[in-house]
C-alpha cells in the first residue's frame, strides 16, 4: 500500500467523482482508476461502488478513510516535529478564521509574525465556523479563529474576547437617529441576514424566538460585503458584529446598539488536542492574545 495511492484514495473520497478527482490530482482519469483498482486488490475488497454515474464509498472505504486521516495526521506531526528542531527558520502555518474577524482582528498579529518569521509560510483562510470545525478535525488547518462554543472530544479551545452584535442601517433611515433598538426592529423593517445555517444567524433566530417571532429577511447573503452593499443601497437593515461594523465605518451606514436582549458572541481559538502544537502555532497564538488584550479589544 503506497502513500500516493492513499492520497489518490482520499481525493476520490472527497470528490466521489473519478474525473473531478483526477483533475484535482493533476493526473489522467485512467491512471486514477488503475491506482484505485490496485488499492482495492491489495485490501481485498471494493472501496467504492459504481452505480451508474455515481461513485459511492463502501463500508470498507469509510473504514480506510478514517484510518487515512490518522496516517496523514501522523505524517504532518512528524513534519512539524522535524521543523521544530530547526526552530522558526522555516515551516508552514495554516489558519482558518471567521470572515468577520479576518480584516480587523488578524492584521496586527499577521504582520508582526511575518516580520519576525518571514520564512514561515503563513496561510489565512476566511471560512465559516462549520467549515473550520470540519477542517480542524481533518487536519487541514493548524488553528481556527471561531465562534465558541465549539465542542468535540478532539478539539481544544481558548476564549479570546466577547463581541456584541449591532444593527447596521442606512444613515437616512428614521431609525438611524435612535440611540438603541430592540431585536424587534426585525419585525418592523426589511432585513438582509446571513443564511440560517450560519452560527450568527442561528443566534439571531434563537433570540427572536424568545421574543415570540421569527425573522423573515427579504434577502439572505453569504458575505459581509454583499450584505453591507444592500444596506448602503437602502434595501434593508442587518445585524453583524459591532467590531466589524466599526472597522468598515461607512459614512452612509449607522451602527446602533441592540438592547433587551443584547446579542453577544464569544470569539476564540480552536485546535486539535492530539495535534503537535508546533512553535509557529504557539507563537502565533501568543501574539494574537497580545493583540486581543490591546486597548481596541478591551
Amino acid at each position: 500500500m503506497e502513500l500516493k495511492q492513499l492520497e489518490y484514495f482520499m481525493m476520490l473520497c472527497q470528490e466521489l467523482h473519478f474525473t473531478r478527482a483526477a483533475e484535482k490530482l493533476g493526473i489522467a482519469q485512467p491512471s486514477l482508476s488503475q491506482q484505485i483498482a490496485l488499492l482495492e486488490h491489495e485490501v481485498g475488497t471494493p472501496l467504492f461502488d459504481r452505480v451508474g454515474k455515481k461513485t459511492i464509498m463502501t463500508e470498507a472505504g469509510k473504514t480506510l478513510q478514517h484510518h487515512c486521516y490518522n496516517v496523514f495526521h501522523e505524517l504532518s506531526q512528524a513534519r512539524a516535529a522535524i521543523s521544530e528542531i530547526q526552530g522558526l527558520a522555516r515551516g508552514t502555518l495554516k489558519i482558518g478564521a471567521l470572515l468577520t474577524v479576518v480584516n480587523y482582528l488578524l492584521p496586527p498579529t499577521v504582520m508582526k509574525f511575518h516580520n519576525s518569521y518571514p520564512n514561515v509560510e503563513l496561510s489565512i483562510l476566511g471560512l465559516r465556523t462549520g467549515d473550520i470545525y470540519t477542517e480542524l478535525l481533518q487536519n487541514e488547518l493548524d488553528l481556527g479563529i471561531v465562534l465558541l462554543p465549539m465542542e468535540h472530544d478532539n478539539l481544544e479551545t481558548i476564549p479570546l474576547y466577547k463581541e456584541n452584535l449591532a444593527l447596521a442601517i442606512h444613515a437616512d433611515h428614521p431609525v438611524a437617529q435612535e440611540p438603541s433598538v430592540t431585536l424587534e426592529i426585525l419585525k418592523e423593517v426589511p432585513s438582509i441576514l446571513l443564511p440560517s445555517k450560519y452560527f450568527m444567524r442561528k443566534l439571531i433566530n434563537d433570540k427572536c424566538r424568545s421574543l415570540d417571532f421569527t425573522p423573515e429577511p427579504v434577502m439572505e447573503m453569504t458575505t459581509m460585503e454583499s450584505i453591507m452593499n444592500m444596506v448602503k443601497n437602502k434595501v434593508g437593515v442587518t445585524i453583524l458584529p459591532k467590531a466589524y461594523l466599526d472597522y468598515v465605518n461607512h459614512e452612509q451606514i449607522k451602527t446602533i446598539p441592540i438592547q433587551n436582549p443584547e446579542l453577544t458572541t464569544q470569539i476564540g481559538i480552536a485546535y486539535r488536542k492530539n495535534k503537535h502544537l508546533c512553535a509557529a502555532s504557539r507563537v502565533f497564538m501568543e501574539e494574537l492574545i497580545k493583540t486581543v488584550k490591546s486597548e481596541r479589544f478591551n
